[in-house]
């Protein structure tokens, strides 16, 4: 419960902050957060973004929560998220199966791929003490790096593009792709407006994808053998050795699961959004974001879902402040590092805790 509220806190505060750095830009800030609630909910396809903008941030952050949870810190997750993503382009391009088959198998490889992407982290810190924030930093450049140079094999490359071909139609996650464009689609959408504003970003299955894993991690962690060992692991590695628990091997599977889900985002976005990778000049910041996504839903993932969504309608509807009053595209920014930082220093609501507490407790007298 105090997570709770010192997530809450947080956010009124970073709300705050971004406000005031709206006033001092010449902006009132009640007209842009107006902006914002109406970029973000007034349309049936600006909801439709949102969700389709959510969904890697919910993994992502579940990726950095498991971590978390067996004492491990993976910043990697970008890193895994792009060896998701470009192993999704190159199986759902050379693969054309039925879609039944192909689609399972480019999730399930590239899962495969960024867990043992992953795990090389988990296996560097269990087998020779190194820090995984350090091997996961380089691991995110070589990630970028080794992305970059698929990008240009022959064959693989769209001829005078820096961009890779596109995944096959069987590939693809995008929900009613082609009976959206058929006559009778066209037909049906005219009479319903609705659905046709909601259809129209390419809405995908990605999402009930990611409200399966954040089901089945809280099982994991709240239901399992598997689970307990793991967060007894992560409360402490010498109590757990005493207890009879390969502390070594727990750390090299929970950085091969959190792995795999940044993996699982990585191929999502591409078999449901973008549909193939391009040369990256930087990290796109999917897996970054997700570090925030745990920290503001306190590593549990039902909060880490709802902090997806939060930060997912934050960073989409913050564009329609540039559009709309020619805001600082910094303000957003500004206001998730704020967040950020009150959540990093929880001490410091302790005393507006206590007292919340005290009126509590004599109302109830």
């Amino acid at each position: 419960m105090k997570n709770f509220l010192v997530s809450l806190l947080s956010i009124f505060l970073g709300l705050l902050l971004g406000g005031l750095v709206l006033k001092l830009s010449g902006i009132n800030p009640l007209d842009a957060y107006t902006v914002m609630i109406e970029g973000a909910f007034s349309q049936p396809n600006y909801i439709s973004y949102i969700i389709i903008r959510s969904t890697p941030l919910i993994l992502t952050g579940l990726s950095v929560a498991f971590a978390f949870k067996t004492g491990l810190f993976n910043i990697g997750t970008e890193g895994q998220f792009i060896v998701g993503a470009l192993t999704a382009t190159f199986l759902g391009f050379y693969f054309n199966f039925n879609p039944w088959l192909q689609i399972p198998v480019v999730m399930i490889l590239s899962c495969f791929a960024s867990s043992l992407y992953g795990g090389l982290a988990g296996y560097l810190k269990a087998r020779f003490g190194v820090h995984e924030v350090l091997s996961t930093i380089m691991l995110n450049w070589l990630a970028l790096y080794l992305s970059n140079f698929f990008v240009f094999i022959e064959g693989f490359r769209r001829p005078d593009t820096e961009t890779t071909e596109f995944i096959n139609q069987s590939a693809s996650i995008t929900l009613l792709e082609n009976w959206k464009v058929s006559e009778s689609g066209m037909a049906w959408l005219e009479n319903h407006t609705f659905w046709k504003s909601f259809l129209r970003p390419p809405f995908n299955a990605g999402i009930f994808i990611a409200l399966i894993m954040v089901f089945l991690i809280w099982f994991i962690l709240e239901k399992t053998t598997f689970g307990f060992k793991l967060k007894a692991t992560g409360f402490s590695q010498l109590a757990s050795r005493y207890a009879g628990i390969n502390t070594n091997l727990k750390m090299t599977q929970a950085m091969m699961i959190s792995g795999a889900l940044s993996g699982l985002a990585g191929a999502l976005h591409v078999m449901g959004v973008s549909k193939n990778v391009a040369v990256l000049a930087a990290h796109e910041g999917y897996g970054f974001d997700g570090i925030a996504v745990a920290l503001i839903g306190s590593n549990h993932p039902v909060g880490v879902l709802l902090s997806g969504f939060f930060l997912g309608t934050l960073k989409y509807s913050g564009q329609k402040l540039q559009s709309a009053l020619e805001a600082p595209s910094e303000v957003i920014s500004i206001m998730i590092g704020v967040i950020i930082f009150f959540i990093a220093i929880p001490s410091i609501f302790n005393w507006p805790l206590k007292i919340l507490s005290r009126i509590k407790k004599e109302s109830k007298q």
